[in-house]
């Protein structure tokens, strides 16, 4: 095995206070990046889905649950299949308390190819408790390129869309998939993939900040039972 190598306390810091430069580079790139992608376009959905989920028959605009931001998770599951991905069932078990994300006006679902039947059980024995839809018979994994065909025969790949809602009419905004899923899991991960964003003041472009509410900066954030749902 090949370990780091043992040096004296002050060679470590100074190895350390390098890499920190290149550290804050990374995250000074990463909040271009991100203010990059809130600025690009959005296309309005016109098409009309339906999902099966805990409530029954759903549209998308359903998942969105009444707020302003909708986040889906892509989750391979087949309809031929007994069980969810193994891969997919160790993202969602990293994911922690949706209320942070609620209290930003975002829902954060996942949906499947696989009727709700065989999800209802699978989802119960992970013991998770994220809204999760069925897409059965439905081209919505197919349209947003979560579900591919090859020689006729079709096959999924994790990831993720993001939606926005402007009264009745949804728009699709983002989607990333396979290494684009890379560091998800966090309640600031999912937003950062929003075209709204963590809502901050700070945040370009300027303007979209508490856009759905939400107390803009860290005195907006509660213990996850003080939130007003």
């Amino acid at each position: 095995m090949s370990l780091p190598e043992i040096v004296s306390r002050e060679r470590w810091r100074a190895a350390r206070e390098e890499l920190l430069v290149k550290e804050k580079e990374a995250t000074r790139a990463r909040d271009a990046l991100n203010a990059e992608r809130r600025r690009l376009p959005m296309v309005a959905i016109e098409r009309e889905y339906l999902f099966e989920g805990g409530d029954g028959k759903a549209t998308l605009a359903d998942l969105f649950q009444g707020r302003g931001q909708l986040v889906v998770y892509h989750f391979m599951f087949a309809p031929e299949w007994d069980a969810g991905c193994r891969s997919c069932s160790a993202f969602l078990d990293q994911i922690g308390h949706l209320a942070h994300l609620k209290a930003r006006g975002t829902t954060l679902a996942a949906v499947s190819r696989a009727p709700y039947t065989k999800i209802l059980p699978f989802k119960a024995r992970m013991g998770w408790t994220l809204p999760w839809y069925g897409a059965h018979g439905d081209d919505f994994n197919l349209d947003f390129e979560a579900t591919l065909s090859q020689d006729g025969e079709l096959f999924d790949r994790p990831g993720v869309s993001c939606f926005l809602r402007d009264g009745d009419q949804v728009f699709h905004t983002y989607s990333t998939f396979a290494r684009g899923l890379d560091g998800l899991g966090s309640t600031t991960s999912f937003l950062d993939l929003t075209a709204l964003g963590r809502q901050e003041e700070w945040e370009e472009p300027a303007g979209r900040a508490s856009a759905l509410g939400a107390p803009a900066g860290s005195e907006g954030v509660r213990y996850h039972d003080e939130y007003e749902d």
